[in-house]
């Protein structure tokens, strides 16, 4: 009978197995008989590698089992973990002493950045997992996922007590009613703390941008995207492990960013409520002080990793997390007319979009004021055109000034070499490329607005720096006489009064309904997206 190509590749692949398995188990047996010629014990199994201190300084093991009741003595299925606490004044040995002596089957975890100072007084089944690495310890040490073994994991803030079993009963049923919906989260208030408020919240890493908004409540609780106040919450643990920063602080910023991305929800109960410590957080206005510093250290972190530049909050005040006046901006030298955010499948930060509407109100009205006729140019204009605004992902704004009319503007008149920082901080340059000039937002800050200085030659509009841009051409001076008002980044400036034709002449027929990026050879816009 004649063996086939495939049967004569099966057979070597299962005898090669079987080499290995052989070899695999000699030396294993090799391993023990020198174990047991030394005295030595045979090492016992165990599911994960060690963690960070324990309660008396030793190591932390993993927490937790399989999946029984909520705590029948053997196998919990919730690990209460401890993450949002600070080292210099704190609760986290009493919550933990709550917990235990109403459910001590039911393990418990505080979670901290680094070794706490002073020690944390935990009860000896208490466990503390340090996230920083260290040197004489594996990579899992330090990885939650690998020191939680239960279902569900309870996240529970600082100097809240357990006063009933039954409370992680009613969570647990209440997460399983939602049979894997969009619901993935559920969560009651904590008693004597902040009310805790349901929110709807938008992330948008594509403009850098996290949106909060109220949310209305429900007659059986209320089901939103994210919380704000003192709350217990419970999840799944693999849910929770899933998240990619699944521990970050702030705790509740960073869980309810994350999960809003996938879609998920949670359901904020009217009860069962969990209790808070009769005693204050903070014993004085210092320590408050320290804590509040650090929760905007925390903050400030968290959405630079998170790549978040601008934050709404529910009452539409903003916090902004990018660059300003005093520091460099977001984004290095654009190579190829295609800035770094363009790869990262991001639009331009909303605080280099604010930088350049503030420019460029402030470089027109000197315009205006000194008699210098412009015009939106390029890029601007087809933004003005499309959004009346600077466009989404735009680097700079691009205005045409008359040559003849420089004169009339101390800044530039005087701009042969060199540059000026004016009263408000921004710095008028004549630009090295060429012939034309340049207004930065500040001397850290070059974000910038672009004035191409041109001049009428036969009743055509000419320069004498050119650029390899597409839209870099001459044009009929018919476009500028006269000039017509347009709306662009929240001003009234001028365009060409025929400002479709004056676009199509520069980058094409259909420009303006057919967005692009600068250069589509390197990176091209997926309209589908829009």
């Amino acid at each position: 009978m004649r063996i086939s190509f495939c049967q004569g590749l099966l057979t070597g692949a299962i005898a090669l197995n079987l080499l290995i398995l052989y070899y695999v188990s000699r030396a294993q047996q090799q391993m023990m008989e020198k174990r047991r010629d030394s005295g030595k014990p045979p090492p016992k199994k165990t599911p994960l590698p060690v963690s960070g201190l324990g309660a008396a300084g030793g190591l932390a093991g993993p927490v937790g089992g399989g999946a029984g009741g909520a705590g029948n003595g053997r196998n919990p299925r919730v690990t209460v973990l401890v993450r949002e606490f600070e080292d210099f004044e704190n609760y986290v040995g009493d919550v933990a002493r709550s917990f235990l002596q109403r459910r001590p089957e039911v393990p418990f975890l505080a979670v901290a950045d680094l070794v706490p100072y002073p020690p944390l007084a935990l009860p000896e089944s208490a466990r503390l997992l340090v996230l920083s690495p260290s040197p004489d310890q594996p990579p899992q040490a330090h990885r939650p996922e690998f020191h939680v073994q239960t279902e569900y994991v309870l996240l529970v803030p600082d100097g809240v007590e357990l006063e009933q079993g039954r409370q992680l009963e009613r969570l647990i049923r209440e997460l399983e009613g939602e049979g894997g919906g969009p619901v993935r989260l559920v969560a009651t208030p904590v008693l004597a703390r902040s009310a805790v408020q349901c929110l709807h919240l938008r992330v948008s890493l594509r403009e850098w941008t996290v949106t909060y908004t109220p949310a209305a409540s429900g007659s059986s609780g209320s089901v939103c995207t994210a919380l704000r106040g003192d709350a217990v919450i419970l999840m799944r643990s693999e849910d929770l492990f899933n998240l990619s920063s699944p521990l970050a602080r702030p705790l509740l910023a960073s869980l309810f960013i994350q999960t809003s991305l996938r879609g998920w929800k949670v359901k904020l109960l009217e009860g069962p409520c969990f209790a808070a410590s009769h005693r204050p957080l903070f014993s004085s206005a210092h320590n408050q002080w320290k804590a509040d510093s650090r929760q905007r250290e925390a903050t400030g972190r968290l959405m630079r990793d998170f790549g978040i530049k601008r934050l709404v909050q529910p009452d539409g005040k903003e916090q902004w997390f990018g660059c300003g006046k005093e520091t460099a901006r977001c984004f290095g030298t654009v190579k190829d007319d295609t800035p770094e955010y363009l790869y990262l499948e991001r639009w331009t930060p909303p605080c280099c979009l604010r930088a350049l509407r503030e420019t460029t109100k402030y470089v027109i009205n000197i315009l205006e004021t000194a008699g210098v006729r412009y015009w939106l140019e390029g890029g601007s204009l087809l933004g003005a055109a499309r959004h009346q605004d600077v466009i989404p992902w735009d680097y700079d704004v691009d205005l045409g000034i008359y040559l003849e009319d420089v004169p009339n503007c101390e800044y530039l008149k005087n701009l042969d070499a060199g540059s000026l920082v004016d009263a408000n901080g921004y710095v008028w340059e004549r630009a090295v490329e060429g012939d034309f000039y340049r207004v930065q937002y500040s001397e850290s800050n070059h974000l910038h607005v672009d004035l191409w200085p041109f001049y009428a030659r036969n009743g055509i509009m000419t320069k004498d720096t050119w650029t390899e841009h597409r839209q870099d051409v001459e044009f009929p001076e018919h476009f500028l006489q006269p000039l017509v008002p347009m709306q662009f980044a929240g001003i009234t400036a001028y365009g060409p009064n025929n400002h479709r034709a004056f676009l199509e002449l520069k980058f094409g027929e259909g420009v303006v309904e057919n967005p692009q990026y600068p250069n589509p050879t390197k990176k091209r816009l997926d309209r589908s997206r829009l």
